[in-house]
């Protein structure tokens, strides 16, 4: 059962690195659109630039918990890698439950009122020009930490199954290494 449960999570938050995967495309139009604007017609837009740091934010909060879902988030490898793939699993759920999880649900807490405030009081770029509805960027701090904590559970678990000896543990991503 935990099998089938971590496998319909690592669905979930592949799909949401597909749906990230692709905002990275519309911020690299976003910013050659930009630029173009920019140096070849002279003109730009503020909302536009407002637009590029808007979706790269949204990149970087929820490719966390993607990173975390496929093994490529930062650890301290070179003490991890030459450990067995238990005492890997154990490290990776201690890590979790006494790191990752109290830091998400402080963020999660911490966040919730600036989102509200910004809701609240209908806070607008102070650029003119600029894009409205600065809540719905703040908006995603909490939602992105909501969905770590998953992503996390979902780590839980694969590890759990390690432990449980009913799962091989997921491979590194390869690294260069720098001699």
């Amino acid at each position: 059962m935990l099998f089938s449960l971590e496998k319909w999570m690592d669905k979930i938050i592949d799909a949401v690195g597909y749906v990230t995967g692709v905002l990275l495309l519309v911020l690299i139009l976003n910013v050659a659109f930009d630029v173009m604007m920019r140096y070849v017609f002279h003109n730009s837009s503020i909302a536009m630039q407002e637009l590029e740091w808007h979706t790269f934010a949204v990149i970087m909060l929820y490719g966390t918990g993607y990173a975390l879902r496929h093994n490529a988030h930062v650890r301290v490898d070179f003490v991890y890698d030459r450990l067995s793939p238990r005492k890997q699993a154990w490290i990776n759920v201690l890590g979790t439950l006494f790191f990752l999880l109290p830091l998400a649900l402080l963020v999660i807490n911490g966040s919730w009122e600036f989102v509200m405030d910004a809701y609240t009081t209908h806070e607008i770029s102070e650029d003119p020009g600029g894009l409205p509805y600065r809540w719905i960027i703040k908006a995603q701090i909490p939602l992105a930490f909501v969905f770590l904590i998953f992503c996390a559970a979902d780590f839980l678990l694969h590890n759990l199954n390690i432990l449980r000896g009913h799962e091989a543990p997921l491979p590194a991503p390869e690294t260069e290494v720098m001699e």
